[in-house]
Parts: C-alpha cells; sequence; structure tokens
C-alpha cells in the first residue's frame, strides 16, 4: 500500500510544517533545518534495506565525497527519512475515524527531523549502542511532544495521546 498523489501532498506539507517547528524549538539560523542534509522518500522509492514493518518512519545514514575524503575523515554525509507508507496508512485505518492522516504524519516528520537535527549537533552518535538509541527515542519524544503541544490541533492530540507507547514512531539505522 502506497501513498495517493494527495496523501504525498499531505506529507510536503507535514514535513514543511515540521521544519518550522523545528528551527524555532532549536533555535536555528535563518536556514534553519534545511542546512540539515536530509532528504525524505515514500515507500514506492525506498530501497529494499529501507523498508521497515514495525515503524512509522526509519532513519537512514549516508556517506558521499569519494574514498579521498572518506580516508582524510572530511566525508560528507545525508540522512534519508524513509516513509513506512503501509504502517501509516494501517495505523489511520485501524484508528477508524479518530486518528487523521495529517496530524499523525506532522507528528512523524517532526519526530524524525528531531533526531536529524540532534545528530547532526553531536547529541547523539548515529551508530550510538542499541541501549542508547532507546533512551535517544524516548528523550525524541518528549521533545516532539513540547514541540507540538502549543499546535493546539486536536486531531493533533489524539496523535499524541493514542501514539505515545503502542508504535515505535522512528527506527534508527546505518
Amino acid at each position: 500500500m502506497y501513498f495517493s498523489p494527495a496523501q504525498i501532498s499531505l506529507a510536503e506539507q507535514a514535513f514543511a510544517h515540521a521544519e518550522k517547528l523545528a528551527s524555532g524549538y532549536f533555535r536555528l539560523d535563518r536556514r534553519g533545518v534545511k542546512s540539515h542534509r536530509y532528504d525524505v522518500r515514500t515507500k514506492a522509492y525506498l530501497q529494499e534495506h529501507e523498508v521497515r514493518d514495525r515503524a512509522f518512519a526509519h532513519l537512514c545514514k549516508y556517506q558521499y565525497g569519494g574514498e579521498a575524503a572518506d580516508a582524510s575523515g572530511g566525508g560528507r554525509h545525508f540522512y534519508r527519512i524513509c516513509l513506512q507508507d503501509d504502517c501509516i496508512l494501517d495505523a489511520v485505518e485501524r484508528a477508524h475515524s479518530f486518528i487523521r492522516l495529517g496530524p499523525l504524519l506532522l507528528y512523524i516528520a517532526t519526530h524524525e527531523l528531531v533526531h536529524v537535527v540532534r545528530f547532526e549537533d553531536g547529541v547523539i552518535a548515529f551508530d550510538a549502542p542499541e541501549e542508547v538509541k532507546e533512551q535517544e527515542e524516548e528523550a525524541v519524544h518528549q521533545i516532539t511532544r513540547r514541540m507540538l503541544q502549543p499546535v493546539g490541533n486536536p486531531d493533533l492530540g489524539l496523535v499524541l495521546d493514542c501514539f505515545s507507547d503502542r508504535y515505535r514512531i522512528g527506527d534508527i539505522a546505518q
């Protein structure tokens, strides 16, 4: 199950809103979150290793810049936020009319951008041990909730309540 064109547009809107929220929360410069190298892909465009069946999104880190840059330690990297369309749509369907796609996508987008900022700022290493990643997941969840509380959308409040501990919003993998 893949996102429709209208659902992809909704995801793009969610990420645009999440970028503004993250830029404000983390007090980033005028370029905001856009200064961090990342892209977003939906399931139709994911490689096999980017697909997960137990998360709404999966964050991957990729190196680029050639062997010379890697050898000197100057290799560049970017993050890919891999949306798992089927998991997201299934959660909305199972929640019947209580959970709406737009607010869920905003939560997911905000959550994943918090990860990107924290990795880029060196708060935690992307390849940290599993127990550290579990603690990081909880910290990111709490930050995401703080960022989204002022939004004041009742549908978003339902997402915050219903999806707090039931689902893994993001997986972190290399």
